[in-house]
């Protein structure tokens, strides 16, 4: 077996492809796709999580060089060292597509990217994460649910120019369909309902003391619920706060009054 060179920057590793032995039908696929001198950009800012992951593509073999950054910045930097990008996985672990800080990197990502396909690896298999994931622009929504072959075969799909959702998410969206129900907001799980009541009430540009009031709740409650809301928005002020939220929540009726 060919020993995986190590590269003198700890932020980033440079991943060889390994004896063809190991090839499966994915990587079978892959090959007659792609030329030899491209490569495949895997994108984590986590240390080990990125190695680990190369590793693991290049053991099973994919046909291309693998190559892992913190960062896209990182991979700019010795752009001109390396072969042309096939394709992006870019791992986000546990972070939410639906945090409005994730998903305004990942645009950037694909719009910089274009026409590169890029691929998310993610922990959560949330419908709404990945129709807010797709919404972005990404061509693949890998949950880390699924096996290492599937997880080939998507980014695979993504290089020949298709778009791949998980299964189990196919059939969420039908049921929503057969039973007549309206699929799920982007930010669905972001915020608690009390919480999406007081966001409704800011937008309507209504002070802490009217949103007290109608949610019957202390206005001292309704300033910690504005505080959390800012936290997760990474909002300065409730002006920005409003701007955030401009697309998350469908326009009201009234929601000028």
């Amino acid at each position: 077996m060919n020993s995986v060179p190590r590269s003198r920057d700890d932020t980033a590793r440079k991943f060889h492809t390994l004896s063809a032995s190991l090839a499966g039908r994915a990587i079978d696929e892959a090959r007659e796709n792609t030329a030899a001198d491209f490569a495949l950009l895997v994108l984590d800012d986590r240390t080990l999580d990125r190695e680990c992951l190369a590793q693991c593509l290049v053991l099973y073999a994919t046909g291309i060089e693998v190559l892992a950054f913190g960062s896209i910045d990182e991979w700019r930097k010795d752009e001109d060292l390396h072969p042309p990008i096939a394709a992006i996985l870019l791992n986000i672990g546990a972070q939410k597509v639906a945090d409005p800080s994730i998903a305004a990197e990942i645009s950037d990502l694909v719009s910089e990217s274009h026409p590169i396909p890029v691929v998310i690896l993610s922990d959560s298999d949330e419908l709404a994460q990945i129709l807010k994931a797709l919404e972005c622009g990404v061509r693949g929504y890998i949950p880390s649910s699924i096996g290492f072959d599937v997880c080939v075969q998507a980014v695979n799909l993504a290089r020949a120019g298709g778009t791949f959702v998980p299964a189990s998410s196919i059939l969420s969206m039908q049921k929503v369909t057969a039973a007549g129900g309206e699929m799920p907001p982007p930010m669905a799980g972001m915020f608690t309902q009390r919480q999406e009541e007081v966001i409704r009430a800011l937008r309507r540009g209504k002070a802490n003391k009217i949103i007290a009031y109608e949610l019957n709740l202390r206005e001292s409650t309704v300033k910690v619920h504005i505080r959390n809301i800012m936290k997760k928005l990474k909002a300065a002020n409730r002006t920005e706060v409003a701007y955030k939220l401009s697309d998350m929540f469908p326009a009201e009726v009234g929601a000028m009054d």
